[in-house]
């Protein structure tokens, strides 16, 4: 009995590293949770069709987006762990939904990370309709006008909800919450003002074009675009902030081998001048992470997430 179960662990390791070997010898899948045109979809799509040229294979994106990333990722987390199924994820799919509501899949134990993408020039960005130009006199007018500012976020439990929510904890204002199914959706209504306030890179675009407002950079440093809008920091506010990054899982028993191949060709390919390129016109700058690093710091932002919202009292 023991020799035979013997045999068959060498048979399944054989196997594993046959896999390995030959990887990828056909069409990849990434499941993107989101819908198509916002930062996410946009980022990964930069990345990963690199990538897929780097390793020879052709890229199919799939868009599955709603209920904050969860369908994607409830779908993906079923798919084979055999190195040709991955998921785009983002920092509010490990690290912040899980404290807010029930998830359908463990963040710890369903996938594995494979690596950090990249990361967005997010900005607090207004409708020109509000009597503001900086965020002192926003903090101001909202304060004057409870509940009369509308934000939008890419949905429920993602970065772009919490942002705006830290921000009414530390300026003691009271914004109303409307969630999108996706980033572009909400800047299209901030555009038609709709709404008057959001925090996306999907505002960018619009700012240079004196369509919206930016107030505020949430990040460590000034968008290299516009230069004259702070970050939030430097406006007194943003001390507990997250910035919004994008990046790349595997259903949890997915070879090491290939998971570590996938993240050497992401790391390549953001180096390449053609993706740094898009990616900067598309409002995201590389930041990279290997597996390793980028699990220990999803570990550490759910921690802090986690704290902040109990501290907060911060409810969907």
């Amino acid at each position: 009995m023991l020799r035979r179960a013997f045999v068959a662990a060498l048979g399944a390791a054989a196997t594993t590293a046959a896999r390995a070997d030959d990887w990828p010898n056909r069409q990849i899948k990434i499941v993107i949770p989101y819908p198509p045109g916002g930062p996410t979809d946009i980022s990964t799509r930069i990345v990963m069709e690199k990538a897929g040229q780097l390793l020879g294979q052709p890229i199919l994106f799939d868009n599955k987006g709603g209920a904050s990333g969860m369908i994607g990722a409830a779908y993906a987390k079923t798919q084979p762990a055999d190195g040709y199924n991955f998921l785009a994820t983002t920092v509010a799919m490990l690290a912040i939904t899980r404290h807010l509501q029930p998830i359908p899949f463990d963040p710890d134990k369903d996938f594995i990370a494979v690596a950090r993408m990249a990361t967005s020039w997010a900005c607090l960005t207004i409708h020109p309709s509000v009597p503001a130009n900086t965020m002192a006199e926003f903090v101001a007018y909202a304060k004057a006008n409870p509940g009369k500012i509308n934000y939008g976020s890419s949905g429920n439990a993602t970065i772009t909800h919490l942002n705006c929510e830290i921000l009414n904890l530390e300026a003691g204002i009271r914004m109303t919450h409307v969630p999108y199914k996706g980033s572009a959706q909400a800047t299209q209504d901030l555009l038609g003002g709709q709404i008057q306030a959001q925090t996306d890179q999907t505002c960018l675009p619009h700012i240079l074009a004196g369509r919206l407002r930016g107030l505020a950079i949430v990040g460590d440093r000034r968008w290299p675009y516009k230069t004259d809008i702070p970050t939030m920091i430097e406006t007194g506010y943003g001390k507990d902030v997250g910035e919004s990054w994008y990046g790349m899982l595997a259903p949890a028993g997915t070879p090491a081998e290939i998971v570590d191949r996938m993240a050497k060709a992401i790391d390549e390919a953001i180096k390449s001048p053609d993706v740094l390129d898009k990616l900067d016109k598309g409002g995201a700058k590389p930041t990279y992470l290997g597996p390793a690093d980028m699990r220990t710091t999803v570990d550490k932002e759910s921690a802090m997430f986690a704290d902040i919202i109990k501290r907060g009292d911060v409810h969907l």
